[in-house]
Formats: structure tokens, sequence, C-alpha cells
């Protein structure tokens, strides 16, 4: 990557938004940051604090500002909202999250129109969908992180039980960020060989009990990992970050980068109106294209079934 000129622009300075603001500083994807946040005397602080690591990085304006300061923004990221509490699902958060939005949105459009927006606030999918109808922008500029988070919970899960480098996995979670979401295990390979035809020759089948149902208790484990975090230290933060510099660098940089990001459904197993992860290439024009991998029977179904939950959830708040 070259010397970059991107600004962005964070709404929404809490653990996930400063994460990600941490995580682009290091990695010097970016010329501009503009952070925006309700509580500004602790933003500015975080600004502060984030100036002095740019000797170790490499040049960059970060200013705590307001929406007047997004003029020109290649990406704006909005993480604002409430935040999923222990014994919450994400979609306990929906009708205060979208009055939030409500609020910032045109503000958003007034300032920076033409932007990219990738929404982060939980409970993403219908976020992204509130998102794209309070935008005034072409949906393939609204995007929503999704199952991009999921999917490396699931390769560092099949890693860590297969002994193999999480980068030499390829495997997708699909449909809902949230409890509707499913496992692509009919297309998911390791090392260009299904996994389902992987366990049966692998050098430490031995170690493990190949008997009871592997994928399901991997999948499982997968699901329930944010639940898990969350009881533990009350919040996700760290994964989710890295993950939204991944998706922004794809768009920043002009990658044609495909990931399993939550995007406008039209017409896809007979599922539309609906924001729902699917594999997508990913550049500055947000989504070029969505792809629609090989599916069985079985996961066409989870797909569709996790629509259905989406939809009657939007369907509550007349979005």
């Amino acid at each position: 990557m070259g010397e970059t000129t991107a600004k962005v622009s964070i709404i929404g300075c809490g653990n996930v938004g400063m994460r990600y603001a941490y995580a682009m500083i290091i990695k010097n994807m970016v010329r501009e940051l503009v952070l925006i946040d309700i509580d500004m005397d602790r933003v500015m602080g975080e600004v502060m604090d984030l100036n002095h690591s740019i000797p170790f990085t490499g040049p960059a304006s970060i200013i705590a500002g307001g929406y007047s300061d997004m003029e020109g923004s290649d990406l704006v990221v909005i993480t604002a909202g409430k935040n999923q509490g222990p014994g919450q699902n994400r979609l306990d958060l929906i009708k205060e999250n979208i009055d939030i939005f409500q609020k910032i949105m045109p503000q958003i459009n007034e300032n920076s129109p033409d932007s990219v927006l990738l929404i982060v606030t939980n409970p993403v999918d219908i976020m992204a969908y509130a998102a794209n109808k309070l935008s005034l922008r072409p949906h393939n500029l609204v995007i929503g992180s999704g199952t991009t988070l999921d999917s490396a919970r699931l390769k560092s899960r099949m890693a860590e039980h297969c002994g193999i480098d999480a980068r030499d996995i390829h495997t997708y979670i699909l449909g809902e960020h949230g409890d509707s979401e499913f496992a692509l295990w009919s297309s998911s390979t390791i090392g260009g060989v299904p996994f389902k035809d992987y366990c049966p020759v692998c050098d430490r089948r031995k170690e493990c009990d190949f008997d009871i149902n592997i994928k399901g208790e991997i999948f499982n484990q997968v699901k329930e990992s944010a639940y898990e975090i969350i009881e533990k230290k009350k919040e996700t933060s760290y994964g989710i970050g890295l993950s939204l510099a991944r998706i922004s660098e794809a768009i920043l940089d002009n990658q044609n980068s495909i990931m399993p990001v939550s995007v406008l459904i039209e017409d896809i197993f007979d599922v539309n109106d609906v924001y729902l992860s699917l594999p997508c290439i990913l550049n500055s024009d947000g989504v070029r294209q969505v792809i629609v991998p090989l599916m069985d029977e079985k996961e066409k179904k989870s797909f569709k079934d996790s629509a259905a939950v989406l939809r009657k959830n939007l369907d509550q708040f007349d979005i």
C-alpha cells in the first residue's frame, strides 16, 4: 500500500470505535481521521493519546470534531448506539438505536453525502437497512460489517481444532450477524480440500473424537463466543476493530477483496428487501458485486430463515 490520502470519520467513539481508530493508525491507512461522539471531552483525550502514536506509524491528522468536519470523507464508520449487555441478544437493541440513527443520519447526508457508509451498530443487519433507507444514497454505498468477524471466529476455531494456520482455511458464516447465522460448511475448504473430506485424512485425527459432531460443536462455540466474551469482560472490541480495518482497507485501497458483509438482498433464493451477509466484492465504490455461493438445501433454508427473522423485526418498526 502506498502513501494514503484517505479521510475517514468515525461516529461513536466507545470501545469499538477507538479499537478501530487505533487499528487504522497502526496500519497507516488514513491521512485524516475525524472522531465524533457526544462525550467530546473524553474524545479530545483519545485524540491526544492517538496523536502521541503518530511518530511510530505515519503522518496523519486526527481531530475530535463535529459533523461539519466530516466533509470530504471517503468512508464514514458508524458505531454509535446502545451496546449489547450481558443476557441481551443483538435484536434487543433495535428501537433505541433506530432513534439514534434518525438523529445522526441527516447530519451525515448534509455533510458527507457521497461517502461510503460502514455500519457497525447492532443489530447490524437491521441498522444497515435503516441507514440505507435514511441515507439518500445508492445501497452499494451502505454496508454493514455483517459476519466478517463471525467468519474470522470460525476460521480461528477451525484452525485451533485442526492445527492449521487460520489464513489457509476458507469458510464463511453467512446470514444474520446474530442467532440465526449459519456456517457455509458445504463450501468450506482447508488447503483446497473440502472440510468434510479433510477430517478423515487429517494426521491429527486420532487426537480428537471424530465420532462427535465436530461441525456442530465448532459452530456453537463460534455463535456463543460473543455472549461469553461480554459475560466475562462486558464488551467485545478487539476482533471487530481489526475486522473493520480490513473492510476499510478493501474500500479505501480499491482492492476488489471478497468479504462477508451485510448488503441489501434482492431476489436471492426468493429473499428480497432485507440486509444479510453474503460474500461481496468490495472496492472504492462500496459493494461492486454480491456473490451467491453454492449452498446445499439446508444452507438455503438457513438463509431464508435468517431473512425471515430480520424481516419480522423490521416490520415491527416500520422501517
